[in-house]
């Protein structure tokens, strides 16, 4: 007993016909559209004739001024091209190069995910990772064109595909003696002439530390405000102000003592990193996908140890 698939795209016309057919409608003119397919004129009739004779109604009114589409032609013709250029930008895409794994993430994760990728990229000089940062939190793998995507915010509902990285934890960061010390403490007393560095125009990152600090409303008349997470906290590194920082982004500048975490009061947001994938995966992206997840259980078992060390976490209300 034989199994014959269904494939309707075995009784299609040809790809060339077809373009063909695309380029004799957009010129109506069969000199023009041998010009532009590097075939003889007499080779460009021939294919709209028999392609009318295998459809079986005509595409061209052919009169003395030249083409005109007929009603069904015109009907045709639309879907025609947008199926040549789908394929045109697949061919592109996959032909750049066959094993480069695309990955969109937020603009604030990069400073946890640029220094990994690059590390798997030199234990494994056969993939190709490309990253694509975006102030965009989410992705639609049906309308982008992504392997994989590192998305920020709470948690997905469908838990397939998908993989927790980390919670986002909140703390103010500065650079060392940014900040006065009293007795090894840092007050809120203390940013009151300092400069905040907000990552959001609504300050609610501030405002969410300090309202679980006991704080209304914010310390200091002086602030600065960014579109992203990263940018305030670079802003923070070059000693402008205090930022609002997650724990885990800047795990590298603080065990670097590039930066510091003054105050014990740590608040996990709510917010997570979460790592992103669509059905079947391939063995490349399985790769990158089982070293992120061992890379992000890392840095979940540091930032335990500081918190048990050093700071407390509370849980946004």
């Amino acid at each position: 007993m034989s199994f014959s698939p269904e494939l309707p795209y075995l009784n299609l016309p040809s790809l060339n016909v077809l373009k063909t057919f695309a380029v004799v409608a957009q010129t109506l003119n069969l000199t023009h559209a041998a010009s532009l397919l590097h075939i003889t004129q007499g080779a460009v009739s021939r294919q709209i004739t028999g392609l009318e004779a295998t459809l079986g109604y005509p595409l061209f009114l052919r009169q003395a001024r030249g083409l005109t589409l007929t009603p069904r032609g015109a009907q045709l013709l639309p879907p025609v091209q947008q199926a040549l250029t789908l394929m045109g930008e697949a061919l592109k895409r996959v032909g750049s190069h066959p094993d480069t794994l695309r990955i969109k993430c937020p603009t604030c994760s990069m400073r946890w995910l640029l220094p990994r990728v690059i590390q798997l990229q030199n234990d494994r000089p056969d993939m190709q990772i490309e990253l694509t940062a975006s102030i965009a939190h989410g992705v639609d793998f049906s309308s982008e064109h992504f392997d994989a995507a590192v998305v920020f915010g709470r948690p997905p509902e469908s838990p397939r595909r998908a993989h927790h990285l980390f919670d986002e934890v909140l703390t103010p960061v500065c650079v060392p003696d940014f900040l006065p010390r009293h007795k090894g403490q840092t007050k809120v007393a203390d940013l009151e002439d300092k400069t905040l560095l907000h990552p959001t125009r609504d300050r609610r990152d501030w405002l969410l530390w300090l309202r679980e600090e006991g704080v209304q409303g914010l310390p200091s008349a002086k602030s600065q405000h960014f579109d992203t997470l990263d940018l305030a906290i670079n802003s923070a590194l070059q000693g402008y102000g205090v930022a609002m920082g997650d724990l885990t982004l800047i795990e590298d500048d603080l065990q670097a003592g590039r930066i510091v975490a003054p105050f014990p009061l740590c608040v996990a947001s709510g917010a997570s990193y979460t790592l992103l994938y669509p059905e079947n995966p391939t063995p490349a992206l399985k790769v990158a996908i089982d070293f992120l997840n061992e890379e992000a259980r890392l840095s979940r078992e540091k930032l335990s140890a500081l918190l048990s060390t050093s700071h407390r976490l509370v849980s946004a209300n």
